[in-house]
């Protein structure tokens, strides 16, 4: 593994030393519970470890991922991102000659249920991915699971895919592989909750019924903690309660073989209706891990006097507004590059990141996590190709046929300059969906409000729950009722947080499921494809260049994950940039 390359700008963050070991957790070796407070007005509602639009917020993956191990998983707590052994479902994997195949040896682990962590839970992850790649939240067009042409099982620990052609391993194993999750074939293989385990993944049709069974039984929360399906784990937690108003309670798998033995009993995730609700709580010794907003930064002296340690939790992360390409209404006008111009030029990042998240947000401006230290940015990125200039933002939109009327909304006067489908009097009045619970986020909308409606932009804001927000923010035609979306925010805690590599594939790339807007381009296309193959540092500036000049979405100040207040008898180590919690790893004293 290339470490240089995977140093990637999170100079700030530690691997913890892989241990080996694999005996069974002796009773008695973990102790204590911890409550962690959950994002503000954000309830975990999917346990499936294959995400599906709509249900792809970073606390449902931080919570399955504790259940169920990755083939691979990665860790940036130690300066460097790179792989996690004790947190791995296998031995580093091991590439062809010709870079066009890779083969895996399992660890030894164990279902709960006493079936053993088989290469048959890594065929029925890839029937079930193959079948149903659509409906999937990690595909991408030409990633997984198209890259892989083919599954192979040597024996019952060793397999081999078969890759259409050679990539970087470090992309490969960083960006792909660390979305295989081996699922329990020997209790999920059915498809009815009183049907039969078989092979039924081993046909395109059975591998649907079965997709579309899990899926029903993920969609229906209230029944997770009673459901035999989810009792199935192989990770260091089992689910105890999992409430439909937010409450999770982790606890340790006493079944569990593998080396990332949890140190507590059990883990409570506490939802919050909005960060006053939670602060509350924490003024009064309510939580053991907890959050302040930035407005809160004040009352630091307060809060470490009872006990608590302040530690910005930062993330390898992007934060934006998509735009919705395909809404029948606002699509054409988003097409036209000028407006998109127009309108970043009207997003004061600098005082957005200083006023009102109080430094806690640094500015973004283009598809790379804005770290000047990381090898990847490029110099248009580093910048800042639009800086804050209403003037100039109104006069892209003057000069492109629209004219500000009375009521200061701008409407096209010219339909030949304002591009096509954009008819003579179609107004700049644009609706935004955004997040609720945050004062930082409803003043950054305020902001935005304001700032562009100096440029003729009517910005009508709506808020929502952060899962209703996400659950009606999907990619769509324009024919199809749920495209009704113009614009949406999520990224109160950051919009989109990156493995490894922070190539787009997932969230530019044409046809992708996280691709919420619909954004497409071939010379963006060509450029992901780029960093896949070499993942070096001139195809990602190349990358970095290009999206930051064309503006896919409004980029924003990213925040960090969240200004983290810690009891001190709680030893969590350095949080990871991942944004991964590690519960497993934490100590009390």
């Amino acid at each position: 593994m290339n470490r240089r390359l995977l140093t990637a700008g999170v100079a700030a963050v530690a691997l913890l030393a892989a241990s080996c070991g694999t005996e069974p957790t002796p009773p008695g070796a973990a102790k204590g519970t911890v409550s962690f407070a959950l994002p503000p007005n954000a309830t975990p509602n999917w346990i499936f470890p294959l995400g599906i639009p709509g249900y792809l917020a970073s606390y449902n993956s931080s919570i399955y991922e504790v259940l169920y191990t990755p083939l691979y998983s990665y860790n940036g707590t130690s300066g460097t991102v790179a792989m996690d052994p004790k947190a791995s479902a296998a031995q580093p994997p091991k590439y062809g000659a010709d870079g066009k195949s890779v083969t895996i040896t399992l660890n030894d682990l164990t279902w709960s249920n006493g079936q053993k962590l088989t290469t048959r839970d890594v065929e029925f992850w890839y029937n079930l991915v193959k079948a149903n790649k659509s409906k999937w939240g990690g595909y991408a067009k030409g990633r997984l699971p198209d890259n892989i042409t083919g599954f192979t099982a040597t024996d019952d620990k060793t397999f081999t895919f078969t890759l259409d052609k050679a990539y970087s391993p470090d992309w490969f194993t960083a960006n792909q592989l660390t979305n295989v999750r081996p699922l329990p074939q020997s209790a999920w293989d059915k498809t009815s909750a009183d049907g039969a385990v078989g092979d039924n993944d081993r046909t395109e049709a059975g591998a649907q019924q079965v997709f579309d069974f899990l899926v029903s039984q993920a969609k229906d929360l209230p029944s997770y903690t009673s459901n035999p399906l989810w009792k199935v784990v192989d990770g260091p937690f089992a689910i105890e309660e999992y409430s439909t108003s937010g409450q999770v309670t982790l606890v340790r798998n006493q079944k569990y073989t593998g080396q990332d033995k949890p140190k507590l009993d059990k883990v409570s995730l506490k939802p919050f209706t909005s960060a006053d609700a939670e602060f509350n709580v924490l003024q009064t010794n309510g939580l053991d891990y907890g959050y302040l907003a930035s407005a809160n930064l004040n009352q630091k002296d307060s809060l470490e006097q009872k006990g608590y340690v302040i530690q910005p939790w930062k993330g390898w992360a992007i934060t934006y507004i998509p735009y919705n390409f395909n809404n029948p209404q606002a699509g054409p006008v988003f097409k036209q590059l000028y407006v998109r111009q127009a309108i970043q030029y009207a997003v004061d990042q600098e005082s957005i990141a200083k006023n009102i998240w109080r430094d806690m947000a640094v500015p973004g401006y283009g598809p790379i996590p804005q770290d000047n230290s990381s090898p990847f940015l490029s110099d248009t990125q580093k910048s800042n190709p639009y800086p804050f200039d209403v003037a100039k933002g109104k006069q892209l939109l003057e000069s492109h046929g629209w004219a500000i009327g009375a009521d200061g909304v701008a409407s096209c006067t010219d339909p030949g300059a304002c591009g096509p489908g954009i008819a003579a009097g179609t107004q700049l009045k644009l609706t935004l969906l955004a997040e609720s619970g945050s004062k930082e986020t409803d003043n950054m909308m305020a902001e935005l409000k304001s700032s562009l409606s100096k440029i003729g932009v009517a910005l009508d804001l709506k808020q929502a729950p952060l899962n209703t927000v996400l659950g009606n923010t999907k990619p769509c035609k324009p024919e199809q009722p749920e495209c009704s979306w113009q614009l949406s925010f999520f990224g109160t805690q950051g919009s989109w947080y990156f493995p490894a590599y922070p190539s787009g594939e997932r969230i530019f790339g044409t046809g992708a499921t996280s691709n919420l807007g619909s954004y497409t381009d071939p010379k963006a296309d060509e450029l992901i494809s780029a960093t896949t193959f070499t993942a070096d540092e001139a195809s990602m500036k190349a990358y970095s260049d290009y999206l930051a000049k064309q503006l896919p979405v409004i980029w924003l100040p990213n925040p960090a994950y969240q200004i983290s207040a810690i009891k001190k008898n709680l030893n969590v180590g350095t949080q990871d940039p991942l944004a991964s919690m590690q519960p497993q790893r934490w100590t009390t004293s």
